[in-house]
């Protein structure tokens, strides 16, 4: 409560697995609309480590304080804030960092003047701040409050960053993390970020414990590490009694025994009704090559699921989103969630119509593409049939309306980088079996089984986590303590019940580099947590 009603001072929360983080910042958001505290036009700034996370948030405050306010409300992550700022005040850079207005950005490769890499983003528009007293003063007006979520993996330049824009100005600002989940040292995380912004913005330090996440015997497990990793973090044993909650290590052979019984325990839970969101897969790295044995055999028993360490976050790009559903809605005339979606985009993207000609005109253009795929001529199996009616649905759009759905879509190619991107995964997933269908399932976040790394599920919860391959060889690190966190956060995500499995031997898959071991012992350390004091 006084976290979320402090009006006065910076705030800093250290707040465990499951304790309500991301409520909190959604919570804090509708008293500060409401009361006024944050009076239009202001704005509330929201920065996250995660696509996911920012949109978490950015949903969380239109539930709870509707349209109007949410409209207010900006949640990005790091590097889309950065870019916003980038494209705003470009010329600011110059020298080797000055760009063209069409600059792209590559994963890894930067073209002086061209093409920077993401890693670029946060330095550049942190240059823009320290050059441009615009820059700084248009921040400073816009925002009355800043938030920051998963604080604890904040890096140096993304620290610098907040320094130069808000320190020693009015604006508010409040970071929500838990060191027990700093996972992102190998990415220049700052070490300490908490305590460090506790004494540079002289912010009021408060702590959360209590976990409204997991069932008891889950809980009791994270204590057991908790009482390792931060002793004064722990709950007392009394706060953790129950018996609710499934704790299992599954121990195997062989992968394919591991794959094969994942697979039926997959199917178990799903024909008891858990939905697929609520249902993920967590491997340590390279899920592509860890799970590769399970997705053939998810594919063989026919459950969708999705690799994100392929996917590339596409489900979080509204281009890609708004292609899938209209492809869902042509393909499979019971979609209606697809299609309330659909209409919802379509109309917010920036056409200028009265809504009655625009329903019309759409209503034709799914009337058309609908009445084509079921003609006797129409081959669904084949990508070649698909790509006509995509261009068409877009081209019907427009270029403008489109470019109104994200401002990254503004400068350079992101745009067509990203439609090229959802084409070529619907692709991909329909050269599987042939179903349009069950292709757009594998590419849906509602519809499948996530397969996550233990990164990619920061600021995640389901129903039912399962962390494959608790090994040394995926386990590992310079240091033990990381090798626990990112184990923590694993074990962390689960609601009602956790799946560890291991499996002596795994046979090395393509692309596997020359490290790994086809015999692979149990990481039983990590395992040993999972028991129950005294159950030997």
């Amino acid at each position: 409560m006084k976290a979320v009603r402090e009006s006065n001072a910076n705030v800093v929360v250290t707040a465990g697995p499951g304790a309500g983080k991301t409520e909190l910042l959604a919570q804090r958001a509708d008293f500060l609309f409401r009361t006024g505290t944050s009076s239009y036009p202001k704005r509330i700034l929201a920065i996250s480590f995660k696509v996911d996370a920012a949109r978490n948030l950015q949903s969380r405050v239109r539930l709870r304080s509707g349209s109007l306010f949410a409209a207010r409300f900006d949640s990005f992550t790091f590097h889309a804030f950065a870019k916003r700022l980038i494209d705003n005040y470009r010329p600011t850079l110059t020298g080797g960092n000055a760009l063209k207005s069409d600059y792209r950005i590559d994963q890894r490769t930067r073209i002086q003047n061209e093409q920077i890499t993401f890693d670029d983003l946060v330095p550049l528009a942190l240059e823009i701040l320290e050059k441009n007293a615009y820059a700084r003063g248009a921040l400073r007006q816009t925002y009355s409050h800043v938030f920051m979520d998963e604080f604890q993996d904040a890096t140096t330049a993304q620290y610098a960053f907040l320094k130069e824009a808000f320190a020693g100005t009015g604006v508010q600002l409040i970071g929500v993390g838990d060191t027990k989940q700093r996972i992102m040292g190998f990415a220049d995380a700052l070490e300490g970020v908490m305590a460090t912004f506790a004494a540079d913005f002289s912010a009021i330090e408060l702590q959360l414990y209590q976990n409204f996440r997991s069932k008891p015997r889950l809980r009791r497990m994270q204590n057991r590490m908790i009482l390792e990793m931060d002793p004064s973090a722990a709950s007392p044993e009394a706060d953790l009694l129950g018996e609710g909650g499934i704790l299992k290590v599954l121990r195997f052979d062989t992968d394919n025994e591991e794959a094969a019984a994942v697979t039926n325990l997959i199917n178990e839970w799903l024909d008891e009704g858990v939905p697929p969101r609520e249902i993920t897969v967590l491997a340590r790295q390279q899920p592509h090559l860890i799970t590769n044995v399970l997705g053939e055999h998810l594919m063989a028993a026919g459950i969708p699921y999705r690799n994100e360490q392929q996917s590339q976050d596409l489900t979080a790009e509204p281009v890609a989103a708004l292609m899938f559903n209209f492809l869902r809605v042509v393909a499979d005339d019971g979609r209606p969630d697809a299609y309330v979606e659909l209409i919802r985009v379509v109309t917010r993207g920036g056409i200028e119509e009265a809504d009655g000609v625009l329903d019309s005109k759409f209503r034709t253009i799914l009337r058309v593409a609908r009445a084509t795929v079921r003609t006797a001529g129409f081959d669904a199996s084949d990508y070649a049939s698909w790509k006509p009616l995509i261009s068409s649905f877009l081209t019907f759009l427009g270029r403008a309306a489109l470019n109104a759905l994200s401002p990254s879509y503004l400068q350079g190619s992101r745009l067509n980088d990203v439609t090229k991107e959802a084409a070529g995964a619907f692709k991909r997933a329909l050269a599987v079996d042939g179903d349009p269908v069950a292709a757009l399932d594998r590419l849906s976040e509602e519809d499948a089984v996530r397969i996550l790394t233990v990164h990619k599920c920061k600021g995640l919860e389901f129903e039912k986590v399962i962390v494959f391959g608790v090994e040394p060889q995926f386990f590992w690190g310079k240091k033990d303590v990381d090798v626990k966190a990112e184990y923590f956060v694993a074990i962390s995500r689960a609601k009602d019940e956790l799946v560890l499995t291991t499996a002596r031997h795994r046979t090395r898959p393509d692309g596997a580099n020359p490290y790994w071991r086809e015999n692979s012992p149990p990481h039983e350390e990590l395992l040993g947590y999972a028991e129950e004091p005294g159950a030997r």
